[in-house]
């Protein structure tokens, strides 16, 4: 038993959390994919995160956690660590507010990303070969230079942002009944579980991510936050640790979530694949895994459902590589 069921982000944190990123981020589609309706033998919609300014939903966890600093932490300039659409959506919403920005990468970290976070203005640094590497370098800036951090995934207000997405999926889909979101750090997940269950209790939500290097999934099996080998994936954007200390999303997809899924890298290749010829939707490996996950048939659908296309931030050859295959 849970001794303490009280979630550390509630349902009112999400709703202000909207009202706080109104008009700075896109209300997003959920649009109805009759091919994969017609597979899963159940009403399937995709919420199309792809659709924000950024390509991807990690704008509104962004948005909100700098825009509920104070001035002072905001001058000072702000820090994080990526794999990629979280750095852009710092430097996007540093941008749009006038602050400065500083966003620490590994060497994993694919170079379109790296690329678009440099147009937006923000100060790059390259750091190790893992997130974890990545976030030293942020405690280091921290400390010396008095950056303000917004961490990627583990902070409420991180998690709120995001978790408006759920609070959209049950205006947009009333009776919805399954929502499959891909899992990494939690923050996507952990909100969205936090909104969707309020509002419908027997709602079904699974995180979806990759067999190799799955963070959360291995915390969960664990009991408490472990240490994960980072590793080579298309799903990049799902890469990296969940942190030993972790303080908000190991709690959250802990008690929240109604499994998780593990995808192998040629069922994410197929989700790409489908997304691009199916539903005409250029989609990277993170965002295409609840789309995998039914065309692999690794999850049973239960009613109307909801699936996350959380990014579209893949690397054009990559793409055109992967759609360009013929399936076996």
């Amino acid at each position: 038993m849970i001794e303490n069921p009280v979630p550390p982000v509630s349902l009112g944190a999400v709703e202000r959390a909207a009202t706080r990123i109104a008009g700075r981020v896109v209300r997003t589609p959920l649009v109805p994919s009759p091919s994969l309706s017609e597979r899963a033998g159940q009403s399937v919609h995709l919420k199309l995160e792809t659709r924000q300014p950024i390509g991807a939903f990690k704008l509104r966890g962004a948005m909100n956690a700098i825009l509920s600093l104070d001035d002072a932490a905001r001058r000072r300039g702000l820090v994080t660590a990526s794999t990629g659409n979280h750095g852009r959506a710092v430097a996007y919403a540093a941008r749009e507010l006038g602050v400065a920005a500083t966003i620490c990468m590994s060497s994993l970290v694919p170079a379109n990303k790296v690329e678009a976070i440099r147009s937006l203005g923000a100060d790059i640094r390259i750091v190790g070969v893992s997130q974890d590497d990545a976030q030293d370098e942020v405690e280091r800036l921290v400390q010396t230079l008095r950056l303000t951090p917004i961490p990627p995934f583990d902070d409420v207000d991180v998690v709120a942002g995001q978790g408006t997405i759920g609070l959209e999926l049950v205006e947009d889909l009333p009776d919805i009944a399954t929502v499959l979101v891909p899992l990494s750090g939690g923050g996507l997940a952990g909100g969205i579980a936090v909104a969707v269950k309020a509002l419908k209790p027997q709602a079904r939500i699974i995180g979806v991510s990759m067999e190799r290097g799955a963070a959360m999934h291995a915390a969960i099996a664990a009991g408490k936050p472990v240490a994960t080998r980072e590793e080579e994936t298309l799903a990049d954007s799902l890469g990296g640790g969940i942190g030993l200390s972790n303080r908000v999303t190991f709690t959250l997809c802990r008690d929240l979530l109604d499994g998780i899924v593990l995808l192998t890298e040629d069922e994410i290749a197929a989700g790409i694949r489908h997304a691009a010829r199916e539903e005409e939707e250029v989609v990277e490996g993170a965002g295409a895994v609840g789309i995998a996950a039914i065309l692999a048939d690794k999850v049973q659908l239960l009613g109307p459902t909801a699936v996350i296309v959380s990014g579209g931030n893949i690397d054009p050859e990559i793409h055109q590589d992967l759609i360009g295959r013929s399936t076996r």
